[in-house]
Formats: structure tokens, sequence, C-alpha cells
């Protein structure tokens, strides 16, 4: 059995549109995994919900790819991701959620995108269903 119902990916600089799905897959009485709930305290950069996640996110992008900080972020999400039942995309989404989603689908989770689309994508096929709000998605978890 899966530790979580959803796995809820995106990006930092999108936190507002993540944190609105992540309350609202709660509110459902749902589980759910969300990077916004990990502080990856590291010796070069801290990522808090409060932060100028724009400095935070530039300095993430400064580090080498080797960096071992680089490497305790994607092994805390990747875990997460396979102790999840599904996916949950917010959009717009950067290349790393992007990933995500592909890694999901090639794992056989069902995969859902929330958000306003801005164009059509051959790949977003990997979605079961994209919504384009929350409440809607919700409505359609509710009705499972």
């Amino acid at each position: 059995m899966a530790q979580y119902d959803f796995m809820i990916a995106g990006r930092w600089r999108n936190k507002e549109a993540v944190q609105e799905v992540l309350d609202a897959v709660r509110a459902a009485g749902k589980t759910a995994y969300c990077f916004l709930e990990n502080a990856y305290k590291g010796d070069k950069v801290e990522f808090h919900r409060n932060d100028d996640i724009e400095a935070t996110m530039q300095s993430m992008e400064a580090l080498n790819q080797d960096d071992p900080f680089v490497r305790r972020v994607f092994e805390t999400d990747i875990q997460a991701e396979r102790d999840a039942e599904s996916l949950v995309l917010v959009l717009p989404a950067g290349i790393s959620g992007h990933i995500e989603a592909g890694i999901a689908y090639g794992l056989g989770k069902p995969c859902y995108a929330v958000g306003p689309l801005e164009k059509t994508e051959t790949l977003y096929c990997v979605f079961d269903k994209i919504f384009p709000t929350p409440s809607e998605f919700i409505k359609y978890v509710e009705g499972q």
C-alpha cells in the first residue's frame, strides 16, 4: 500500500498554486507528499516557503550537478514519488516537474495535471486527466 495518495509536483516559482492544490487534496481527506514541506537544509542553499524564492532558486541553479545537496533533494523527492499512489503536476511547471511526471508514468502510476495549459503538448498524453482548476480536480478525486 502506498504511503501517500498523491505526490504533488510543481515548481517553487509557482508555490502559491502548488499550495492551493496541496490544501485541496488534504481537505478532501487524502494524503500527499509535497516538496513545499521540505526545508531541504544544505550548506549552500536552504529552501523555506517564505524565503525570496527567486534568490533561492538562483542559488540552487548555480550549484554543480554533482553537488551532494542536489543529490539529496533528488533522493528525497524520488523516494516520495515511489511511495505515492499517483502524481499531480501543478501547471505551469518546470523541467523537473515534467520529468517527475514522466517517471510516474513509467512506473505505471496515474498522473494528473492541474492548471492552465499554455499549449498542446503530445507528451501531455501521459496524464490520465488534465484539470483547469484545483476545484475541478478535487471534484474528480471525491468521485473516485
